[in-house]
Protein backbone atom coordinates (compact mmCIF):
# COMPACT_ATOMS: atom_id res chain seq x y z
CA UNK A 1 0.00 0.00 0.00
CA UNK A 2 2.91 2.38 0.65
CA UNK A 3 4.11 2.54 -2.95
CA UNK A 4 0.60 2.99 -4.28
CA UNK A 5 -0.10 5.75 -1.78
CA UNK A 6 3.02 7.61 -2.87
CA UNK A 7 1.92 7.46 -6.52
CA UNK A 8 -1.58 8.67 -5.67
CA UNK A 9 -0.17 11.54 -3.62
CA UNK A 10 2.21 12.48 -6.43
CA UNK A 11 -0.58 12.64 -9.02
CA UNK A 12 -2.74 14.63 -6.59
CA UNK A 13 0.16 17.09 -6.26
CA UNK A 14 0.47 17.36 -10.05
CA UNK A 15 -3.26 17.96 -10.41
CA UNK A 16 -3.45 20.55 -7.66
CA UNK A 17 -0.29 22.50 -8.58
CA UNK A 18 -0.77 22.19 -12.38
CA UNK A 19 2.75 20.83 -12.80
CA UNK A 20 1.98 18.24 -15.47
CA UNK A 21 5.36 18.77 -17.08
CA UNK A 22 6.92 16.83 -14.18
CA UNK A 23 5.12 13.58 -15.08
CA UNK A 24 7.26 12.71 -18.16
CA UNK A 25 10.43 13.50 -16.21
CA UNK A 26 9.47 11.15 -13.38
CA UNK A 27 8.31 8.42 -15.77
CA UNK A 28 11.61 8.64 -17.68
CA UNK A 29 13.61 8.41 -14.44
CA UNK A 30 11.64 5.34 -13.31
CA UNK A 31 12.14 3.66 -16.69
CA UNK A 32 15.87 4.43 -16.67
CA UNK A 33 16.18 3.04 -13.15
CA UNK A 34 14.37 -0.15 -14.17
CA UNK A 35 16.65 -0.50 -17.21
CA UNK A 36 19.75 -0.11 -15.06
CA UNK A 37 18.46 -2.60 -12.49
CA UNK A 38 17.69 -5.13 -15.21
CA UNK A 39 21.06 -4.54 -16.83
CA UNK A 40 23.17 -5.28 -13.82
CA UNK A 41 21.49 -8.43 -12.57
CA UNK A 42 19.98 -10.43 -15.39
CA UNK A 43 20.66 -12.35 -18.56
CA UNK A 44 19.47 -9.30 -20.52
CA UNK A 45 22.65 -7.40 -19.68
CA UNK A 46 24.47 -8.07 -22.99
CA UNK A 47 21.48 -6.85 -24.97
CA UNK A 48 21.05 -3.72 -22.86
CA UNK A 49 24.77 -2.91 -23.07
CA UNK A 50 24.54 -3.17 -26.86
CA UNK A 51 22.04 -0.29 -26.84
CA UNK A 52 24.63 2.08 -25.42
Amino acid sequence: MGKLAIAKEFFAFLKQRKKWWLAPVVIFMVMLGALLAAGESSALAPFIYALF
